[in-house]
């Protein structure tokens, strides 16, 4: 392999950021995917075509687009230069001059246009599932990070307006796709895996607070928010929220699927814990409590999936 091909690899693995991309976007497609392998007659060929077309949906979506534009945005108002950057702080494709800021809002800009030159495609051959997938994934994106909406910088606007819909319509398009609707258990395993990934993304801001505040124009997430409203200690506030949500569609699904409504209901309770005992001034320690929260995010996500 020569340094050139090295170096492009290296790059370009920086930015996709494959843990928060696999214990988010991946695990929310294998969870919503394994129900229409076990219980359906859709053929393994299909589904492994569905399968490979939602992954690459979601790695050019939630690994390239999502993080060109958070990381351009992010640079340009100085928070990633303040951060501990650990898990948090950005991709560091800019920051180590993998990547020219300019540059990276062209691969977001160029990324962005192909993606909806796909979903006008989709419409026209009457793949309106697709399509939308798409649209809300490019949405989701840009709205997120880029002026002038740039939602992240507001407190619950960037959870609930970018983020949510984009996790849930990915978790829940398999089913869309195959079988022309979505029942009850994509909805259901859709909500959950969506509202655990935004608790993880709250512990994701907390190392970041006072990069954030020192940022210009300030990045006011909902954990700075909290700090700023209740104090430091508050910081917790957003991810336990976020968690307690989850209660509503486990509750859901109880009495057709206990055994699904149990294994989500331990990985929250125990992410409760993690989340009550880390220190929130402690980077270290938060960010440990974050790769916990992902693993647990993973195993939620394949838990729902196998009990339908």
């Amino acid at each position: 392999m020569t340094v050139l091909n090295a170096g492009f690899i290296k790059k370009w693995s920086m930015l996709f950021r494959s843990a928060a991309v696999i214990s988010s976007s991946a695990a929310a497609v294998l969870s919503s995917m394994l129900p229409l392998l076990f219980h359906t007659d859709l053929t393994p060929g299909y589904l492994a075509l569905l399968f490979i077309m939602l992954i690459t949906a979601a790695f050019a979506v939630h690994g390239v687009l999502t993080h060109a534009f958070n990381d351009y945005t992010d640079y340009k108002s100085g928070t990633d230069q303040w951060s501990p950057a650990l898990l948090s702080g950005g991709s560091r494709v800019l920051q180590t001059g993998a990547m020219k800021p300019e540059g990276l809002k062209k691969i977001g800009v160029l990324l962005a246009s192909v993606l909806l030159a796909l979903a006008a495609v989709f419409i026209i051959a009457g793949r309106i599932e697709t399509a939308v997938l798409l649209t809300v994934g490019v949405w989701g994106a840009y709205s997120y990070s880029m002026p002038p909406l740039r939602l992240s910088y507001r407190p619950f606007f960037g959870e609930w307006f970018s983020l949510f819909p984009s996790i849930l319509l990915l978790g829940t398009a398999a089913p869309w796709i195959a079988l022309g609707t979505i029942p009850v258990w994509a909805w259901q395993n859709g909500l959950v895996n969506a509202l655990f990934c935004l608790a993880w993304v709250m512990i994701h801001h907390i190392p970041d607070i006072k990069a954030d505040k020192r940022a210009e124009p300030a990045k006011k997430t909902t954990v700075v928010w909290a700090v700023q409203k209740f104090g430091y200690s508050a910081s917790r506030f957003p991810a336990s929220g976020y968690l307690l949500l989850t209660v509503i569609p486990i509750s859901w699904m109880v009495w057709d699927r206990p055994a699904a409504a149990f294994g989500a209901m331990s990985a929250v309770t125990v992410s409760f814990f993690l989340i009550r005992n880390i220190d929130p001034k402690n980077v270290h320690e938060v960010t440990d409590c974050e790769k916990k929260l992902l693993l647990l995010a993973v195993f939620t996500a394949l838990w729902l999936g196998i009990f339908v």
